[in-house]
């Protein structure tokens, strides 16, 4: 019994031994990597690490450790994969917006590419086309047109073939070309006229009665060149008379009226100018300063051929247009020019301009402001404030005296009755 008891109770204090485990953790420190560095148990403060503890009780500790810990659950793995699938959504859009931008960066480089190859297309078409009118102008011996086309086209392309050996060619035609020398002419001197001044005198006399203006005042100038003193006063007068002759003839013949208007006040250095040539003086300056606000400012174009045109409608300038045809052109132009700002205005100069000769423009013009100018009375009418209907109620008030001025009952006829039935 008591043995007995004793092999219990050595049975019972081996099973609360402690397991030996030694063989078990040299098997795992075995398995672990021969690579690891021994110092990875160190913490940051130069202690050890328990979790990089490798004594064999930290190691038996972490494999008696249930599995279970470790393992991920099921909502972890749910959060896992959404996280991942929003990922790739952002990154699929990313790699598509840059596709786009790449494709449209593309597409305009592209454009450009196109645009620039065709201004370089027509660029060298244009210079091919100066080329062979260089050639063309070589031929016909155009020789400083050539040289224009020549360098015009190296200073658009210098290497553009053939262009530098035809403007050597031509450079070099043009400078052995002899270029005629102009001769120094022989300065005219008039010949002496050896002739007594009475002679000559009587000569420029002749051509004054001849009506030779320009000769007589040549000679006149000369004879006083010769001799200042002789007979002053007498040549003096034949001046005044041809230039106040030639002037006018100028303005009234010759359509010269800047001339006209010099011989006129040379003419008026010798003396007043009468009557006749002071208007021509006048109508002609009138007419140079009409036409200087030609299509400028048609109102005084107007303003002044109307004055001369009723005085001198056929004086003429050097563009071969009398003062009439001046004032009715200005006229026209005046009733075209009102039409926008005030086509009631344009009717006046039109039927004027009209009243002269017949034209088709001034016509349309005119047939144009009456329709705009009723159009805008009528619009007018519409628009008012019903005026016109106060004005009949205004009328009745005037024509009253009518019944006023019926003084039949002043006269008495009956009265005459018993008279002519007393006999």
């Amino acid at each position: 019994m008591g043995a007995m008891t004793n092999s219990t109770y050595e049975d019972s204090l081996s099973e609360t031994l402690p397991v030996n485990t030694s063989s078990s953790t040299e098997k795992a420190a075995a398995e672990l990597p021969e690579t690891q560095p021994l110092n990875s148990s160190l913490n940051e403060n130069g202690g050890r690490d328990p979790a990089m503890d490798l004594s064999p009780d930290s190691l038996a500790d972490t494999l008696a450790s249930p599995a279970s810990d470790k393992a991920p659950g099921p909502d972890s793995q749910k959060q896992t994969s959404g996280l991942s699938t929003r990922w790739r959504i952002v990154i699929g859009l990313v790699i598509f917006l840059l596709i786009g931008l790449l494709s449209g960066l593309s597409g305009y480089w592209s454009g450009i590419d196109i645009r620039t190859e065709a201004a370089v297309t027509q660029v060298a078409a244009s210079l091919q086309e100066q080329y062979n009118l260089g050639l063309q102008d070589i031929e016909t011996g155009s020789w400083d047109r050539a040289r224009q086309r020549f360098e015009y086209i190296i200073r658009q392309k210098p290497a553009f073939p053939g262009a530098a050996d035809q403007l050597a060619l031509v450079l070099l035609n043009l400078n052995t070309t002899a270029t005629p020398t102009r001769a120094l002419l022989p300065t005219v001197t008039p010949t002496p006229d050896t002739r007594g001044i009475d002679e000559r005198f009587q000569q420029s006399e002749q051509y004054l009665l001849n009506g030779d203006w320009t000769n007589t005042i040549d000679s006149l100038l000369l004879l006083r060149k010769d001799d200042p003193t002789y007979r002053a006063v007498q040549m003096d007068g034949m001046l005044f008379l041809a230039l106040r002759n030639r002037g006018m003839d100028k303005i009234g013949k010759l359509a010269d009226l800047e001339g006209g208007i010099y011989d006129l006040a040379l003419a008026e250095r010798f003396g007043p100018l009468d009557n006749e040539a002071q208007s021509y003086l006048s109508w002609a300056r009138i007419y140079l300063t009409g036409a200087s606000f030609w299509e400028v400012n048609w109102e005084e174009a107007v303003n002044y051929f109307s004055q001369i045109a009723p005085q001198l409608p056929y004086l003429t300038d050097g563009s071969g247009m009398t003062a009439i045809e001046r004032y009715r052109r200005a006229l026209i132009g005046l009733g075209i020019y009102r039409l926008d700002s005030d086509p009631c205005s344009a009717k006046e100069p039109l039927e004027l301009a009209l009243s002269f000769a017949a034209d088709e423009e001034a016509a349309n013009a005119l047939d144009l402001a009456n329709r705009q100018c009723e159009g805008g009375r009528n619009s007018d009418d519409e628009s008012g404030d019903e005026q016109p209907a106060g004005e009949p109620t205004l009328i009745p008030t005037v024509e009253i005296p009518p019944t006023v001025e019926v003084p039949p009952t002043e006269a008495p006829p009956p009265t005459e009755t018993p008279e002519s039935g007393n006999p």
